[in-house]
């Protein structure tokens, strides 16, 4: 398909048809301006119902719509010159339906338990999203979609009432769907129409109709909060390398040429496009205005480009491959992501992929403006409750408890605006590393510090100290069994056991437990240490020398933290640091706990003695007196 050669189009004159002003004959009422930002009524009484003439009737049947009558027939007909929907209402038959002689046209949303009957004879209840036209608040018509039977134009009409508006396209789309209608004048909302042809289309359906079934305009109100006429035309710079570079050379007999400045300008005035040249010596440019009836789909450089190519004809375009490249690689990003999705992997986990839509529950979600389902109309906030609610349909299906994570963006709304973040979450509970022959037939539960060695062995195998804290900010979780993750200084995440009133109602076992962790975290502390990298270092074949500490400490200080300062005061004598006993009761001092640690010194190059291992044993002790104010036992 390519632009044929220029021709002009004629386009039909608009009769100026002048109609008398009775306030009273027809008031509108327009609840949802949104919803329809223009809306046109008109009353054309002494009209005469017949066939239409044979060149309306040829015109119509060439284009495949079935010709009803010289009324009906001319609302089809525009909807084909102008692309606007009209639609013709009996004037007597919606004062019936009114109950009184002046009418009210209204457009709302549909009340629960309203039903309309519509032109295909099928009584339809209607759901709350359906946007309806009302005569003086009794639905006659869905908006935009199909009009009611009770009101529909016949061979005795006399007196019509003409409807020209402008609906959203998403109301319209919403509209139909919850009926599942598919009507022309539907498809023609729901892709958008031209606004600032909407007065020139009812002009031209009013002298239509008074031409080919008489009657006269004697009333006719508008309601119209369309934005400024201004704002309906929009400019868009085109560069024509930019041209070239996209679509590539053309034909040009044997020869390879490129598009030409006046291919591109005639191709785009043909559309209605208005170009403004900004012509140099290297390059061309234009500043094209688009036209309001492509205003929707003409929004980039590229729309008009591919417009360009459309009607320039695809077969004139050269096959050609791609300039040659570097090959391809993984970005440092996308490598770590992939080792980090290994290394849970080998300890048992499955990784998931769940929807990213969801539910609309919590207050800071981002909702989309026009979800296919309400089910699917939020973006997720976190990655847990759906790793929940895998879990609850494993379970339902006799698979036992999900172990699995995954990896994916969360959303939420910010201050300044929308926010994303990847994230990592995992959920786990079954046994992940032996079956039940190995315990006699019966399902052992996973307990914390399984579950908890689970974290431990993954984050062994990329090379992260992580510290854990008591929380409590989480109400999904227990709040005796649950803990934050620090590394280096910085929040991780959290990781703990469902909390049982949770468990109750999902139906799961008493020991799941599910951790969520911030990936951009962890991804710089590997791109930044490269720990993920495997170094090997020599085995120490010379013995080594092992020594006991016990002492007192402060409840508020964690084994962790005496682990690190232990190593940090041992130097490179010290091998390992290894928790062998912890009591709390009597003969302990109040708010303190007995700790003792087994540290094994060993050197690489030399068997230690007691003269070489002792002053640093020494020093460790002084370490923990001074930092954390230990009283040794031992």
């Amino acid at each position: 398909l390519t632009l044929p050669e220029t021709v002009e189009v004629s386009i039909p004159k608009t009769k100026a048809v002048g109609h008398a002003t009775r306030t009273d004959a027809l008031t509108l009422k327009v609840s949802e301006p949104k919803a329809c930002p223009a809306y046109i009524g008109t009353v054309i009484e002494g009209v005469k119902i017949a066939p239409s003439p044979d060149w309306l009737q040829q015109r119509l049947e060439a284009a495949g719509v079935r010709p009803i009558n010289n009324v009906v027939d001319v609302t089809n007909y525009i909807l084909l010159e102008w692309g606007q929907p009209l639609h013709a209402f009996d004037r007597e038959r919606l004062q019936a339906v009114a109950g009184v002689e002046n009418l009210t046209i209204g457009v709302r949303f549909a009340n629960s338990g309203e039903s309309l009957t519509t032109l295909d004879g099928q009584t339809r209840s209607l759901e709350p999203q359906a946007l309806l036209i009302t005569a003086n608040d009794q639905p006659v018509a869905m908006a935009g979609v199909m009009g009611g039977e009770a009101t529909e134009v016949n061979e005795n009409t006399q007196s019509i009432v003409l409807e020209a508006a402008l609906f959203d396209p998403v109301t319209v789309r919403r509209s139909s769907r919850s009926q599942s209608i598919r009507t022309e004048s539907s498809a023609r909302y729901e892709r958008g129409v031209n606004q600032a042809e909407l007065d020139i289309a009812c002009k031209r359906a009013i002298a239509l109709i008074t031409e080919l079934a008489g009657g006269t305009p004697t009333t006719q109100s508008i309601a119209d909060q369309r934005p400024d006429p201004s704002t309906w035309a929009r400019s868009i710079e085109l560069r024509l390398d930019r041209v070239n570079q996209i679509l590539g050379p053309v034909h040009e007999g044997e020869e390879l040429g490129e598009i030409l400045p006046e291919d591109v300008e005639r191709i785009l005035t043909a559309l209605g496009c208005q170009l403004q040249p900004r012509y140099t010596e290297d390059s061309s440019q234009w500043k094209v205005t688009v036209p309001p009836y492509r205003y929707r789909d003409l929004e980039r450089e590229i729309d008009l480009i591919e417009e360009i190519a459309r009607l320039y004809g695809y077969d004139n375009f050269c096959d050609s491959l791609p300039d040659k490249t570097e090959p391809g690689y993984l970005s440092a990003e996308e490598f770590l992501k992939r080792k980090l999705r290994s290394q849970f992997r080998a300890v048992g986990l499955t990784e998931l992929v769940q929807y990213s839509l969801v539910k609309p529950e919590e207050q800071n979600q981002i909702c989309l403006d026009n979800p296919l389902f309400t089910e699917y109309s939020s973006l997720r906030t976190d990655l847990l409750s759906g790793l929940i609610d895998a879990c609850q349909y494993n379970i339902e299906q006799g698979n036992g408890v999900l172990n699995g994570f995954e990896i994916g963006r969360i959303f939420w709304r910010a201050e300044e605006g929308f926010a994303e973040a990847d994230a990592i979450a995992g959920i786990l509970g079954g046994n992940i590393t032996q079956g039940n022959w190995v315990t006699g037939g019966r399902s052992e539960p996973m307990t914390w510090y399984e579950a908890k060695g689970v974290l431990e062995r993954v984050f062994s195998r990329c090379g992260l100290t992580v510290e854990y804290q008591p929380d409590h900010s989480d109400p999904r979780l227990h709040p005796g069994r649950t803990a934050s993750l620090w590394l280096q200084g910085e929040k991780l995440g959290k990781f703990g056991q469902l909390h049982p009133q949770l468990r109750s109602e999902r139906g799961f076992p008493d020991q799941v437990y599910v951790f969520d962790l911030d990936l951009e975290l962890i991804l710089e502390a590997l791109d930044r240490d490269e720990i993920l990298t495997p170094r090997f270092q020599v085995y120490s074949t010379y013995p080594a020398i092992d020594r006991d500490i016990a002492f007192f400490a402060p409840l508020q200080v964690s084994v962790a933290e005496i682990e690190r300062s232990t190593r940090k005061a041992g130097g490179n004598l010290l091998e390992s640091v290894e928790l062998f006993d912890e009591y709390k009761g009597e003969s302990v001092p109040e708010a303190q706990r007995s700790l003792a640690f087994r540290l094994i010194y060993r050197a690489s190059d030399r068997t230690l003695t007691d003269a070489e291992v002792e002053p640093v044993h020494q020093k460790v002790r002084e370490a923990l007196e001074e930092k954390f104010g230990v009283s040794l036992r031992s």
